[in-house]
């Protein structure tokens, strides 16, 4: 199968490539600037082109004669707070990617949304969900929503930048604490993403993807440091101050918390429903995971510890 994917050079994409080359299908990747990802073009049947995705004449040019397209462009954050950046990101985009679909006769499309998509009133959750109502409106084209909880894994942005503020930091002051959480492994999504493009019985289906245990942000925080060895004070903040914290970090460059990261967490990430099962897929816990790869780093830094002092 040939399949173009938007927004594969992130975390999810760089695990997602070699699942799909390994089974056969060739990948073309549009990104922004193909020389800052050149490693994943080494993976077999992957192949990178600079391209603008936001340009609807772009996205038809390199989708002519692809038999699935996968989108996971998404941010986290916007460099303002009215809700722009992410209407753009994720519901313009999806809105043109459509476009692009019939126009160029491509009827498969594997739409990589979030849990929670649509509930609440972050901006995040609401333009996620907005872009899911267009596409599941989208009746001539085969769609296959998924919703993911936090994806954890090599290289993620959840536990290494935690590790990373631990390292720094001997006191933490920890916004929404008490905020339900149900990390997924990028192993077990990725292999399910791969196993949905394939079957035509998830068209029109939204797969929920979560792990097999429910934390609390600090339980994880919490976890990330006895992982990586380090004895730090953890404070969960009152909501108040939580709320306080996301407004002053809002005009913080690159926004490590924001307001409306505050309002995400006011709703459980977390399901009942998991559709890993159905895929023969038994998900990992982040206890059999995490540990390989902070650990790890911690051993890394240890030994350099040791041959600084040999040195001197």
């Amino acid at each position: 199968m040939r399949i173009v994917l938007l927004g594969a050079t992130g975390f999810v994409g760089r695990h997602l490539l070699p699942e799909l080359a390994s089974a056969g299908h060739q990948c073309l990747v549009l990104c922004r600037y193909p020389p800052a990802c050149r490693d994943m073009a080494m993976v077999p049947g992957v192949r990178l082109q600079q391209a603008n995705v936001h340009d609807s004449t772009v996205l038809m040019e390199h989708l002519a004669g692809a038999e699935a397209v996968i989108n996971m462009v998404g941010i986290l954050n916007e460099s303002g707070r009215s809700g722009k950046g992410f209407h753009k990101a994720h519901v313009e985009l999806s809105s043109r990617l459509i476009d692009a679909c019939r126009e160029t006769g491509v009827r498969r499309l594997m739409q990589l949304s979030a849990l929670n998509a649509g509930k609440g009133d972050s901006h995040y959750l609401a333009s996620k969900g907005e872009a899911e109502e267009l596409i599941r409106q989208a009746s001539d084209i085969d769609s296959t929503i998924v919703q993911p909880s936090v994806i954890f894994g090599e290289d993620d942005s959840f536990f290494n930048r935690f590790c990373g503020l631990l390292k720094i930091l001997p006191v933490l002051p920890l916004a929404c604490p008490q905020a339900r959480l149900q990390p997924v492994w990028v192993g077990d999504v990725v292999k399910a993403m791969r196993m949905a493009l394939e079957d035509s019985e998830t068209v029109g289906k939204t797969l929920v993807m979560v792990g097999p245990n429910e934390y609390s942000l600090k339980e994880l925080v919490e976890f990330t440091a006895r992982t990586a060895g380090l004895k730090r004070l953890i404070i969960g903040l009152p909501d108040v101050v939580s709320r306080l914290q996301g407004r002053v970090m809002d005009f913080v460059p690159g926004k490590p918390f924001s307001s409306d990261n505050y309002r995400s967490l006011q709703i459980d990430n977390t399901s009942t429903e998991n559709s890993l099962w159905s895929f023969g897929i038994q998900p990992r816990s982040l206890e059999s995971i995490v540990p390989g790869y902070l650990g790890e780093s911690i051993h890394q830094s240890h030994l350099s510890r040791i041959r600084k002092n040999a040195v001197r």
